[in-house]
């Protein structure tokens, strides 16, 4: 079963913003329906298919696009280059969860990690973004959550490829391996990139049809 992210050291706060100006409408699934495909996938109910188009230009109506939610966290490595992101992120129209840390005392990076990556397997958020000292240990924890495909990006190439062709909805950024110039435009790059079609979609299909046979039901 998916937990709802904790509180605590891991307690979630939101900041609330005006959605980007400019953002092109495209016939894209629901949010709705997106949770919907992944409550049923973790469920073992249906089998695998396409996974929906990246939900990134989801429109409502009229003119204003629907919110983008990302889900931010990190370790204290990683706490400096978080707030830094984080309030560009919020700048440009973002609505933003800060999952912590909050300072930069020492902390374990598993407890932030996984309070991200649940509230985007649980569609509570968009994508999510974590930062550590080299992201690496938190695209492990992320990946064990249902529903996410956790993505350690170091370059603008990587960013692309893991939305183009690995469908990634959660990016890890190692704070000490990487600028935060850098890292502003892999972040950028990677909520830009849409999710492939076609020999893409079809072995992320796989990728989840993995995670769903592997997944534990309750007893």
């Amino acid at each position: 079963m998916m937990a709802t992210a904790t509180m605590g050291k891991t307690g979630m706060s939101a900041f609330r913003t005006v959605p980007p100006a400019s953002v092109s409408s495209t016939a894209m699934p629901s949010e709705a329906e997106i949770r919907d495909v992944v409550r049923r996938v973790v469920a073992g109910l249906t089998p695998v298919s396409d996974p929906p188009a990246a939900p990134a230009v989801v429109a409502a109506s009229g003119d204003q696009p629907a919110h983008l939610k990302i889900a931010i966290g990190c370790d204290h490595g990683g706490f400096p280059l978080k707030e830094r992101l984080g309030f560009r992120l919020k700048e440009q129209g973002y609505d933003v969860f800060d999952c912590g840390t909050h300072s930069a005392e020492s902390v374990d990076y598993p407890d932030f990690a996984v309070a991200v990556a649940e509230l985007v397997s649980a569609g509570t958020a968009t994508y999510g973004i974590i930062i550590d000292g080299a992201g690496i240990g938190s695209a492990m924890v992320a990946n064990k959550v249902p529903g996410v495909r956790a993505a350690l990006c170091y370059d603008l190439s990587s960013a692309r490829n893991s939305r183009d062709h690995n469908h990634a909805n959660v990016l890890t950024l190692g704070a000490s391996l990487i600028g935060a110039g850098l890292a502003q435009q892999i972040t950028e790059t990677w909520l830009e990139t849409p999710w492939g079609p076609g020999r893409h979609a079809n072995r992320v299909d796989k990728i989840t049809a993995i995670e769903n046979k592997y997944l534990r039901s309750d007893t």
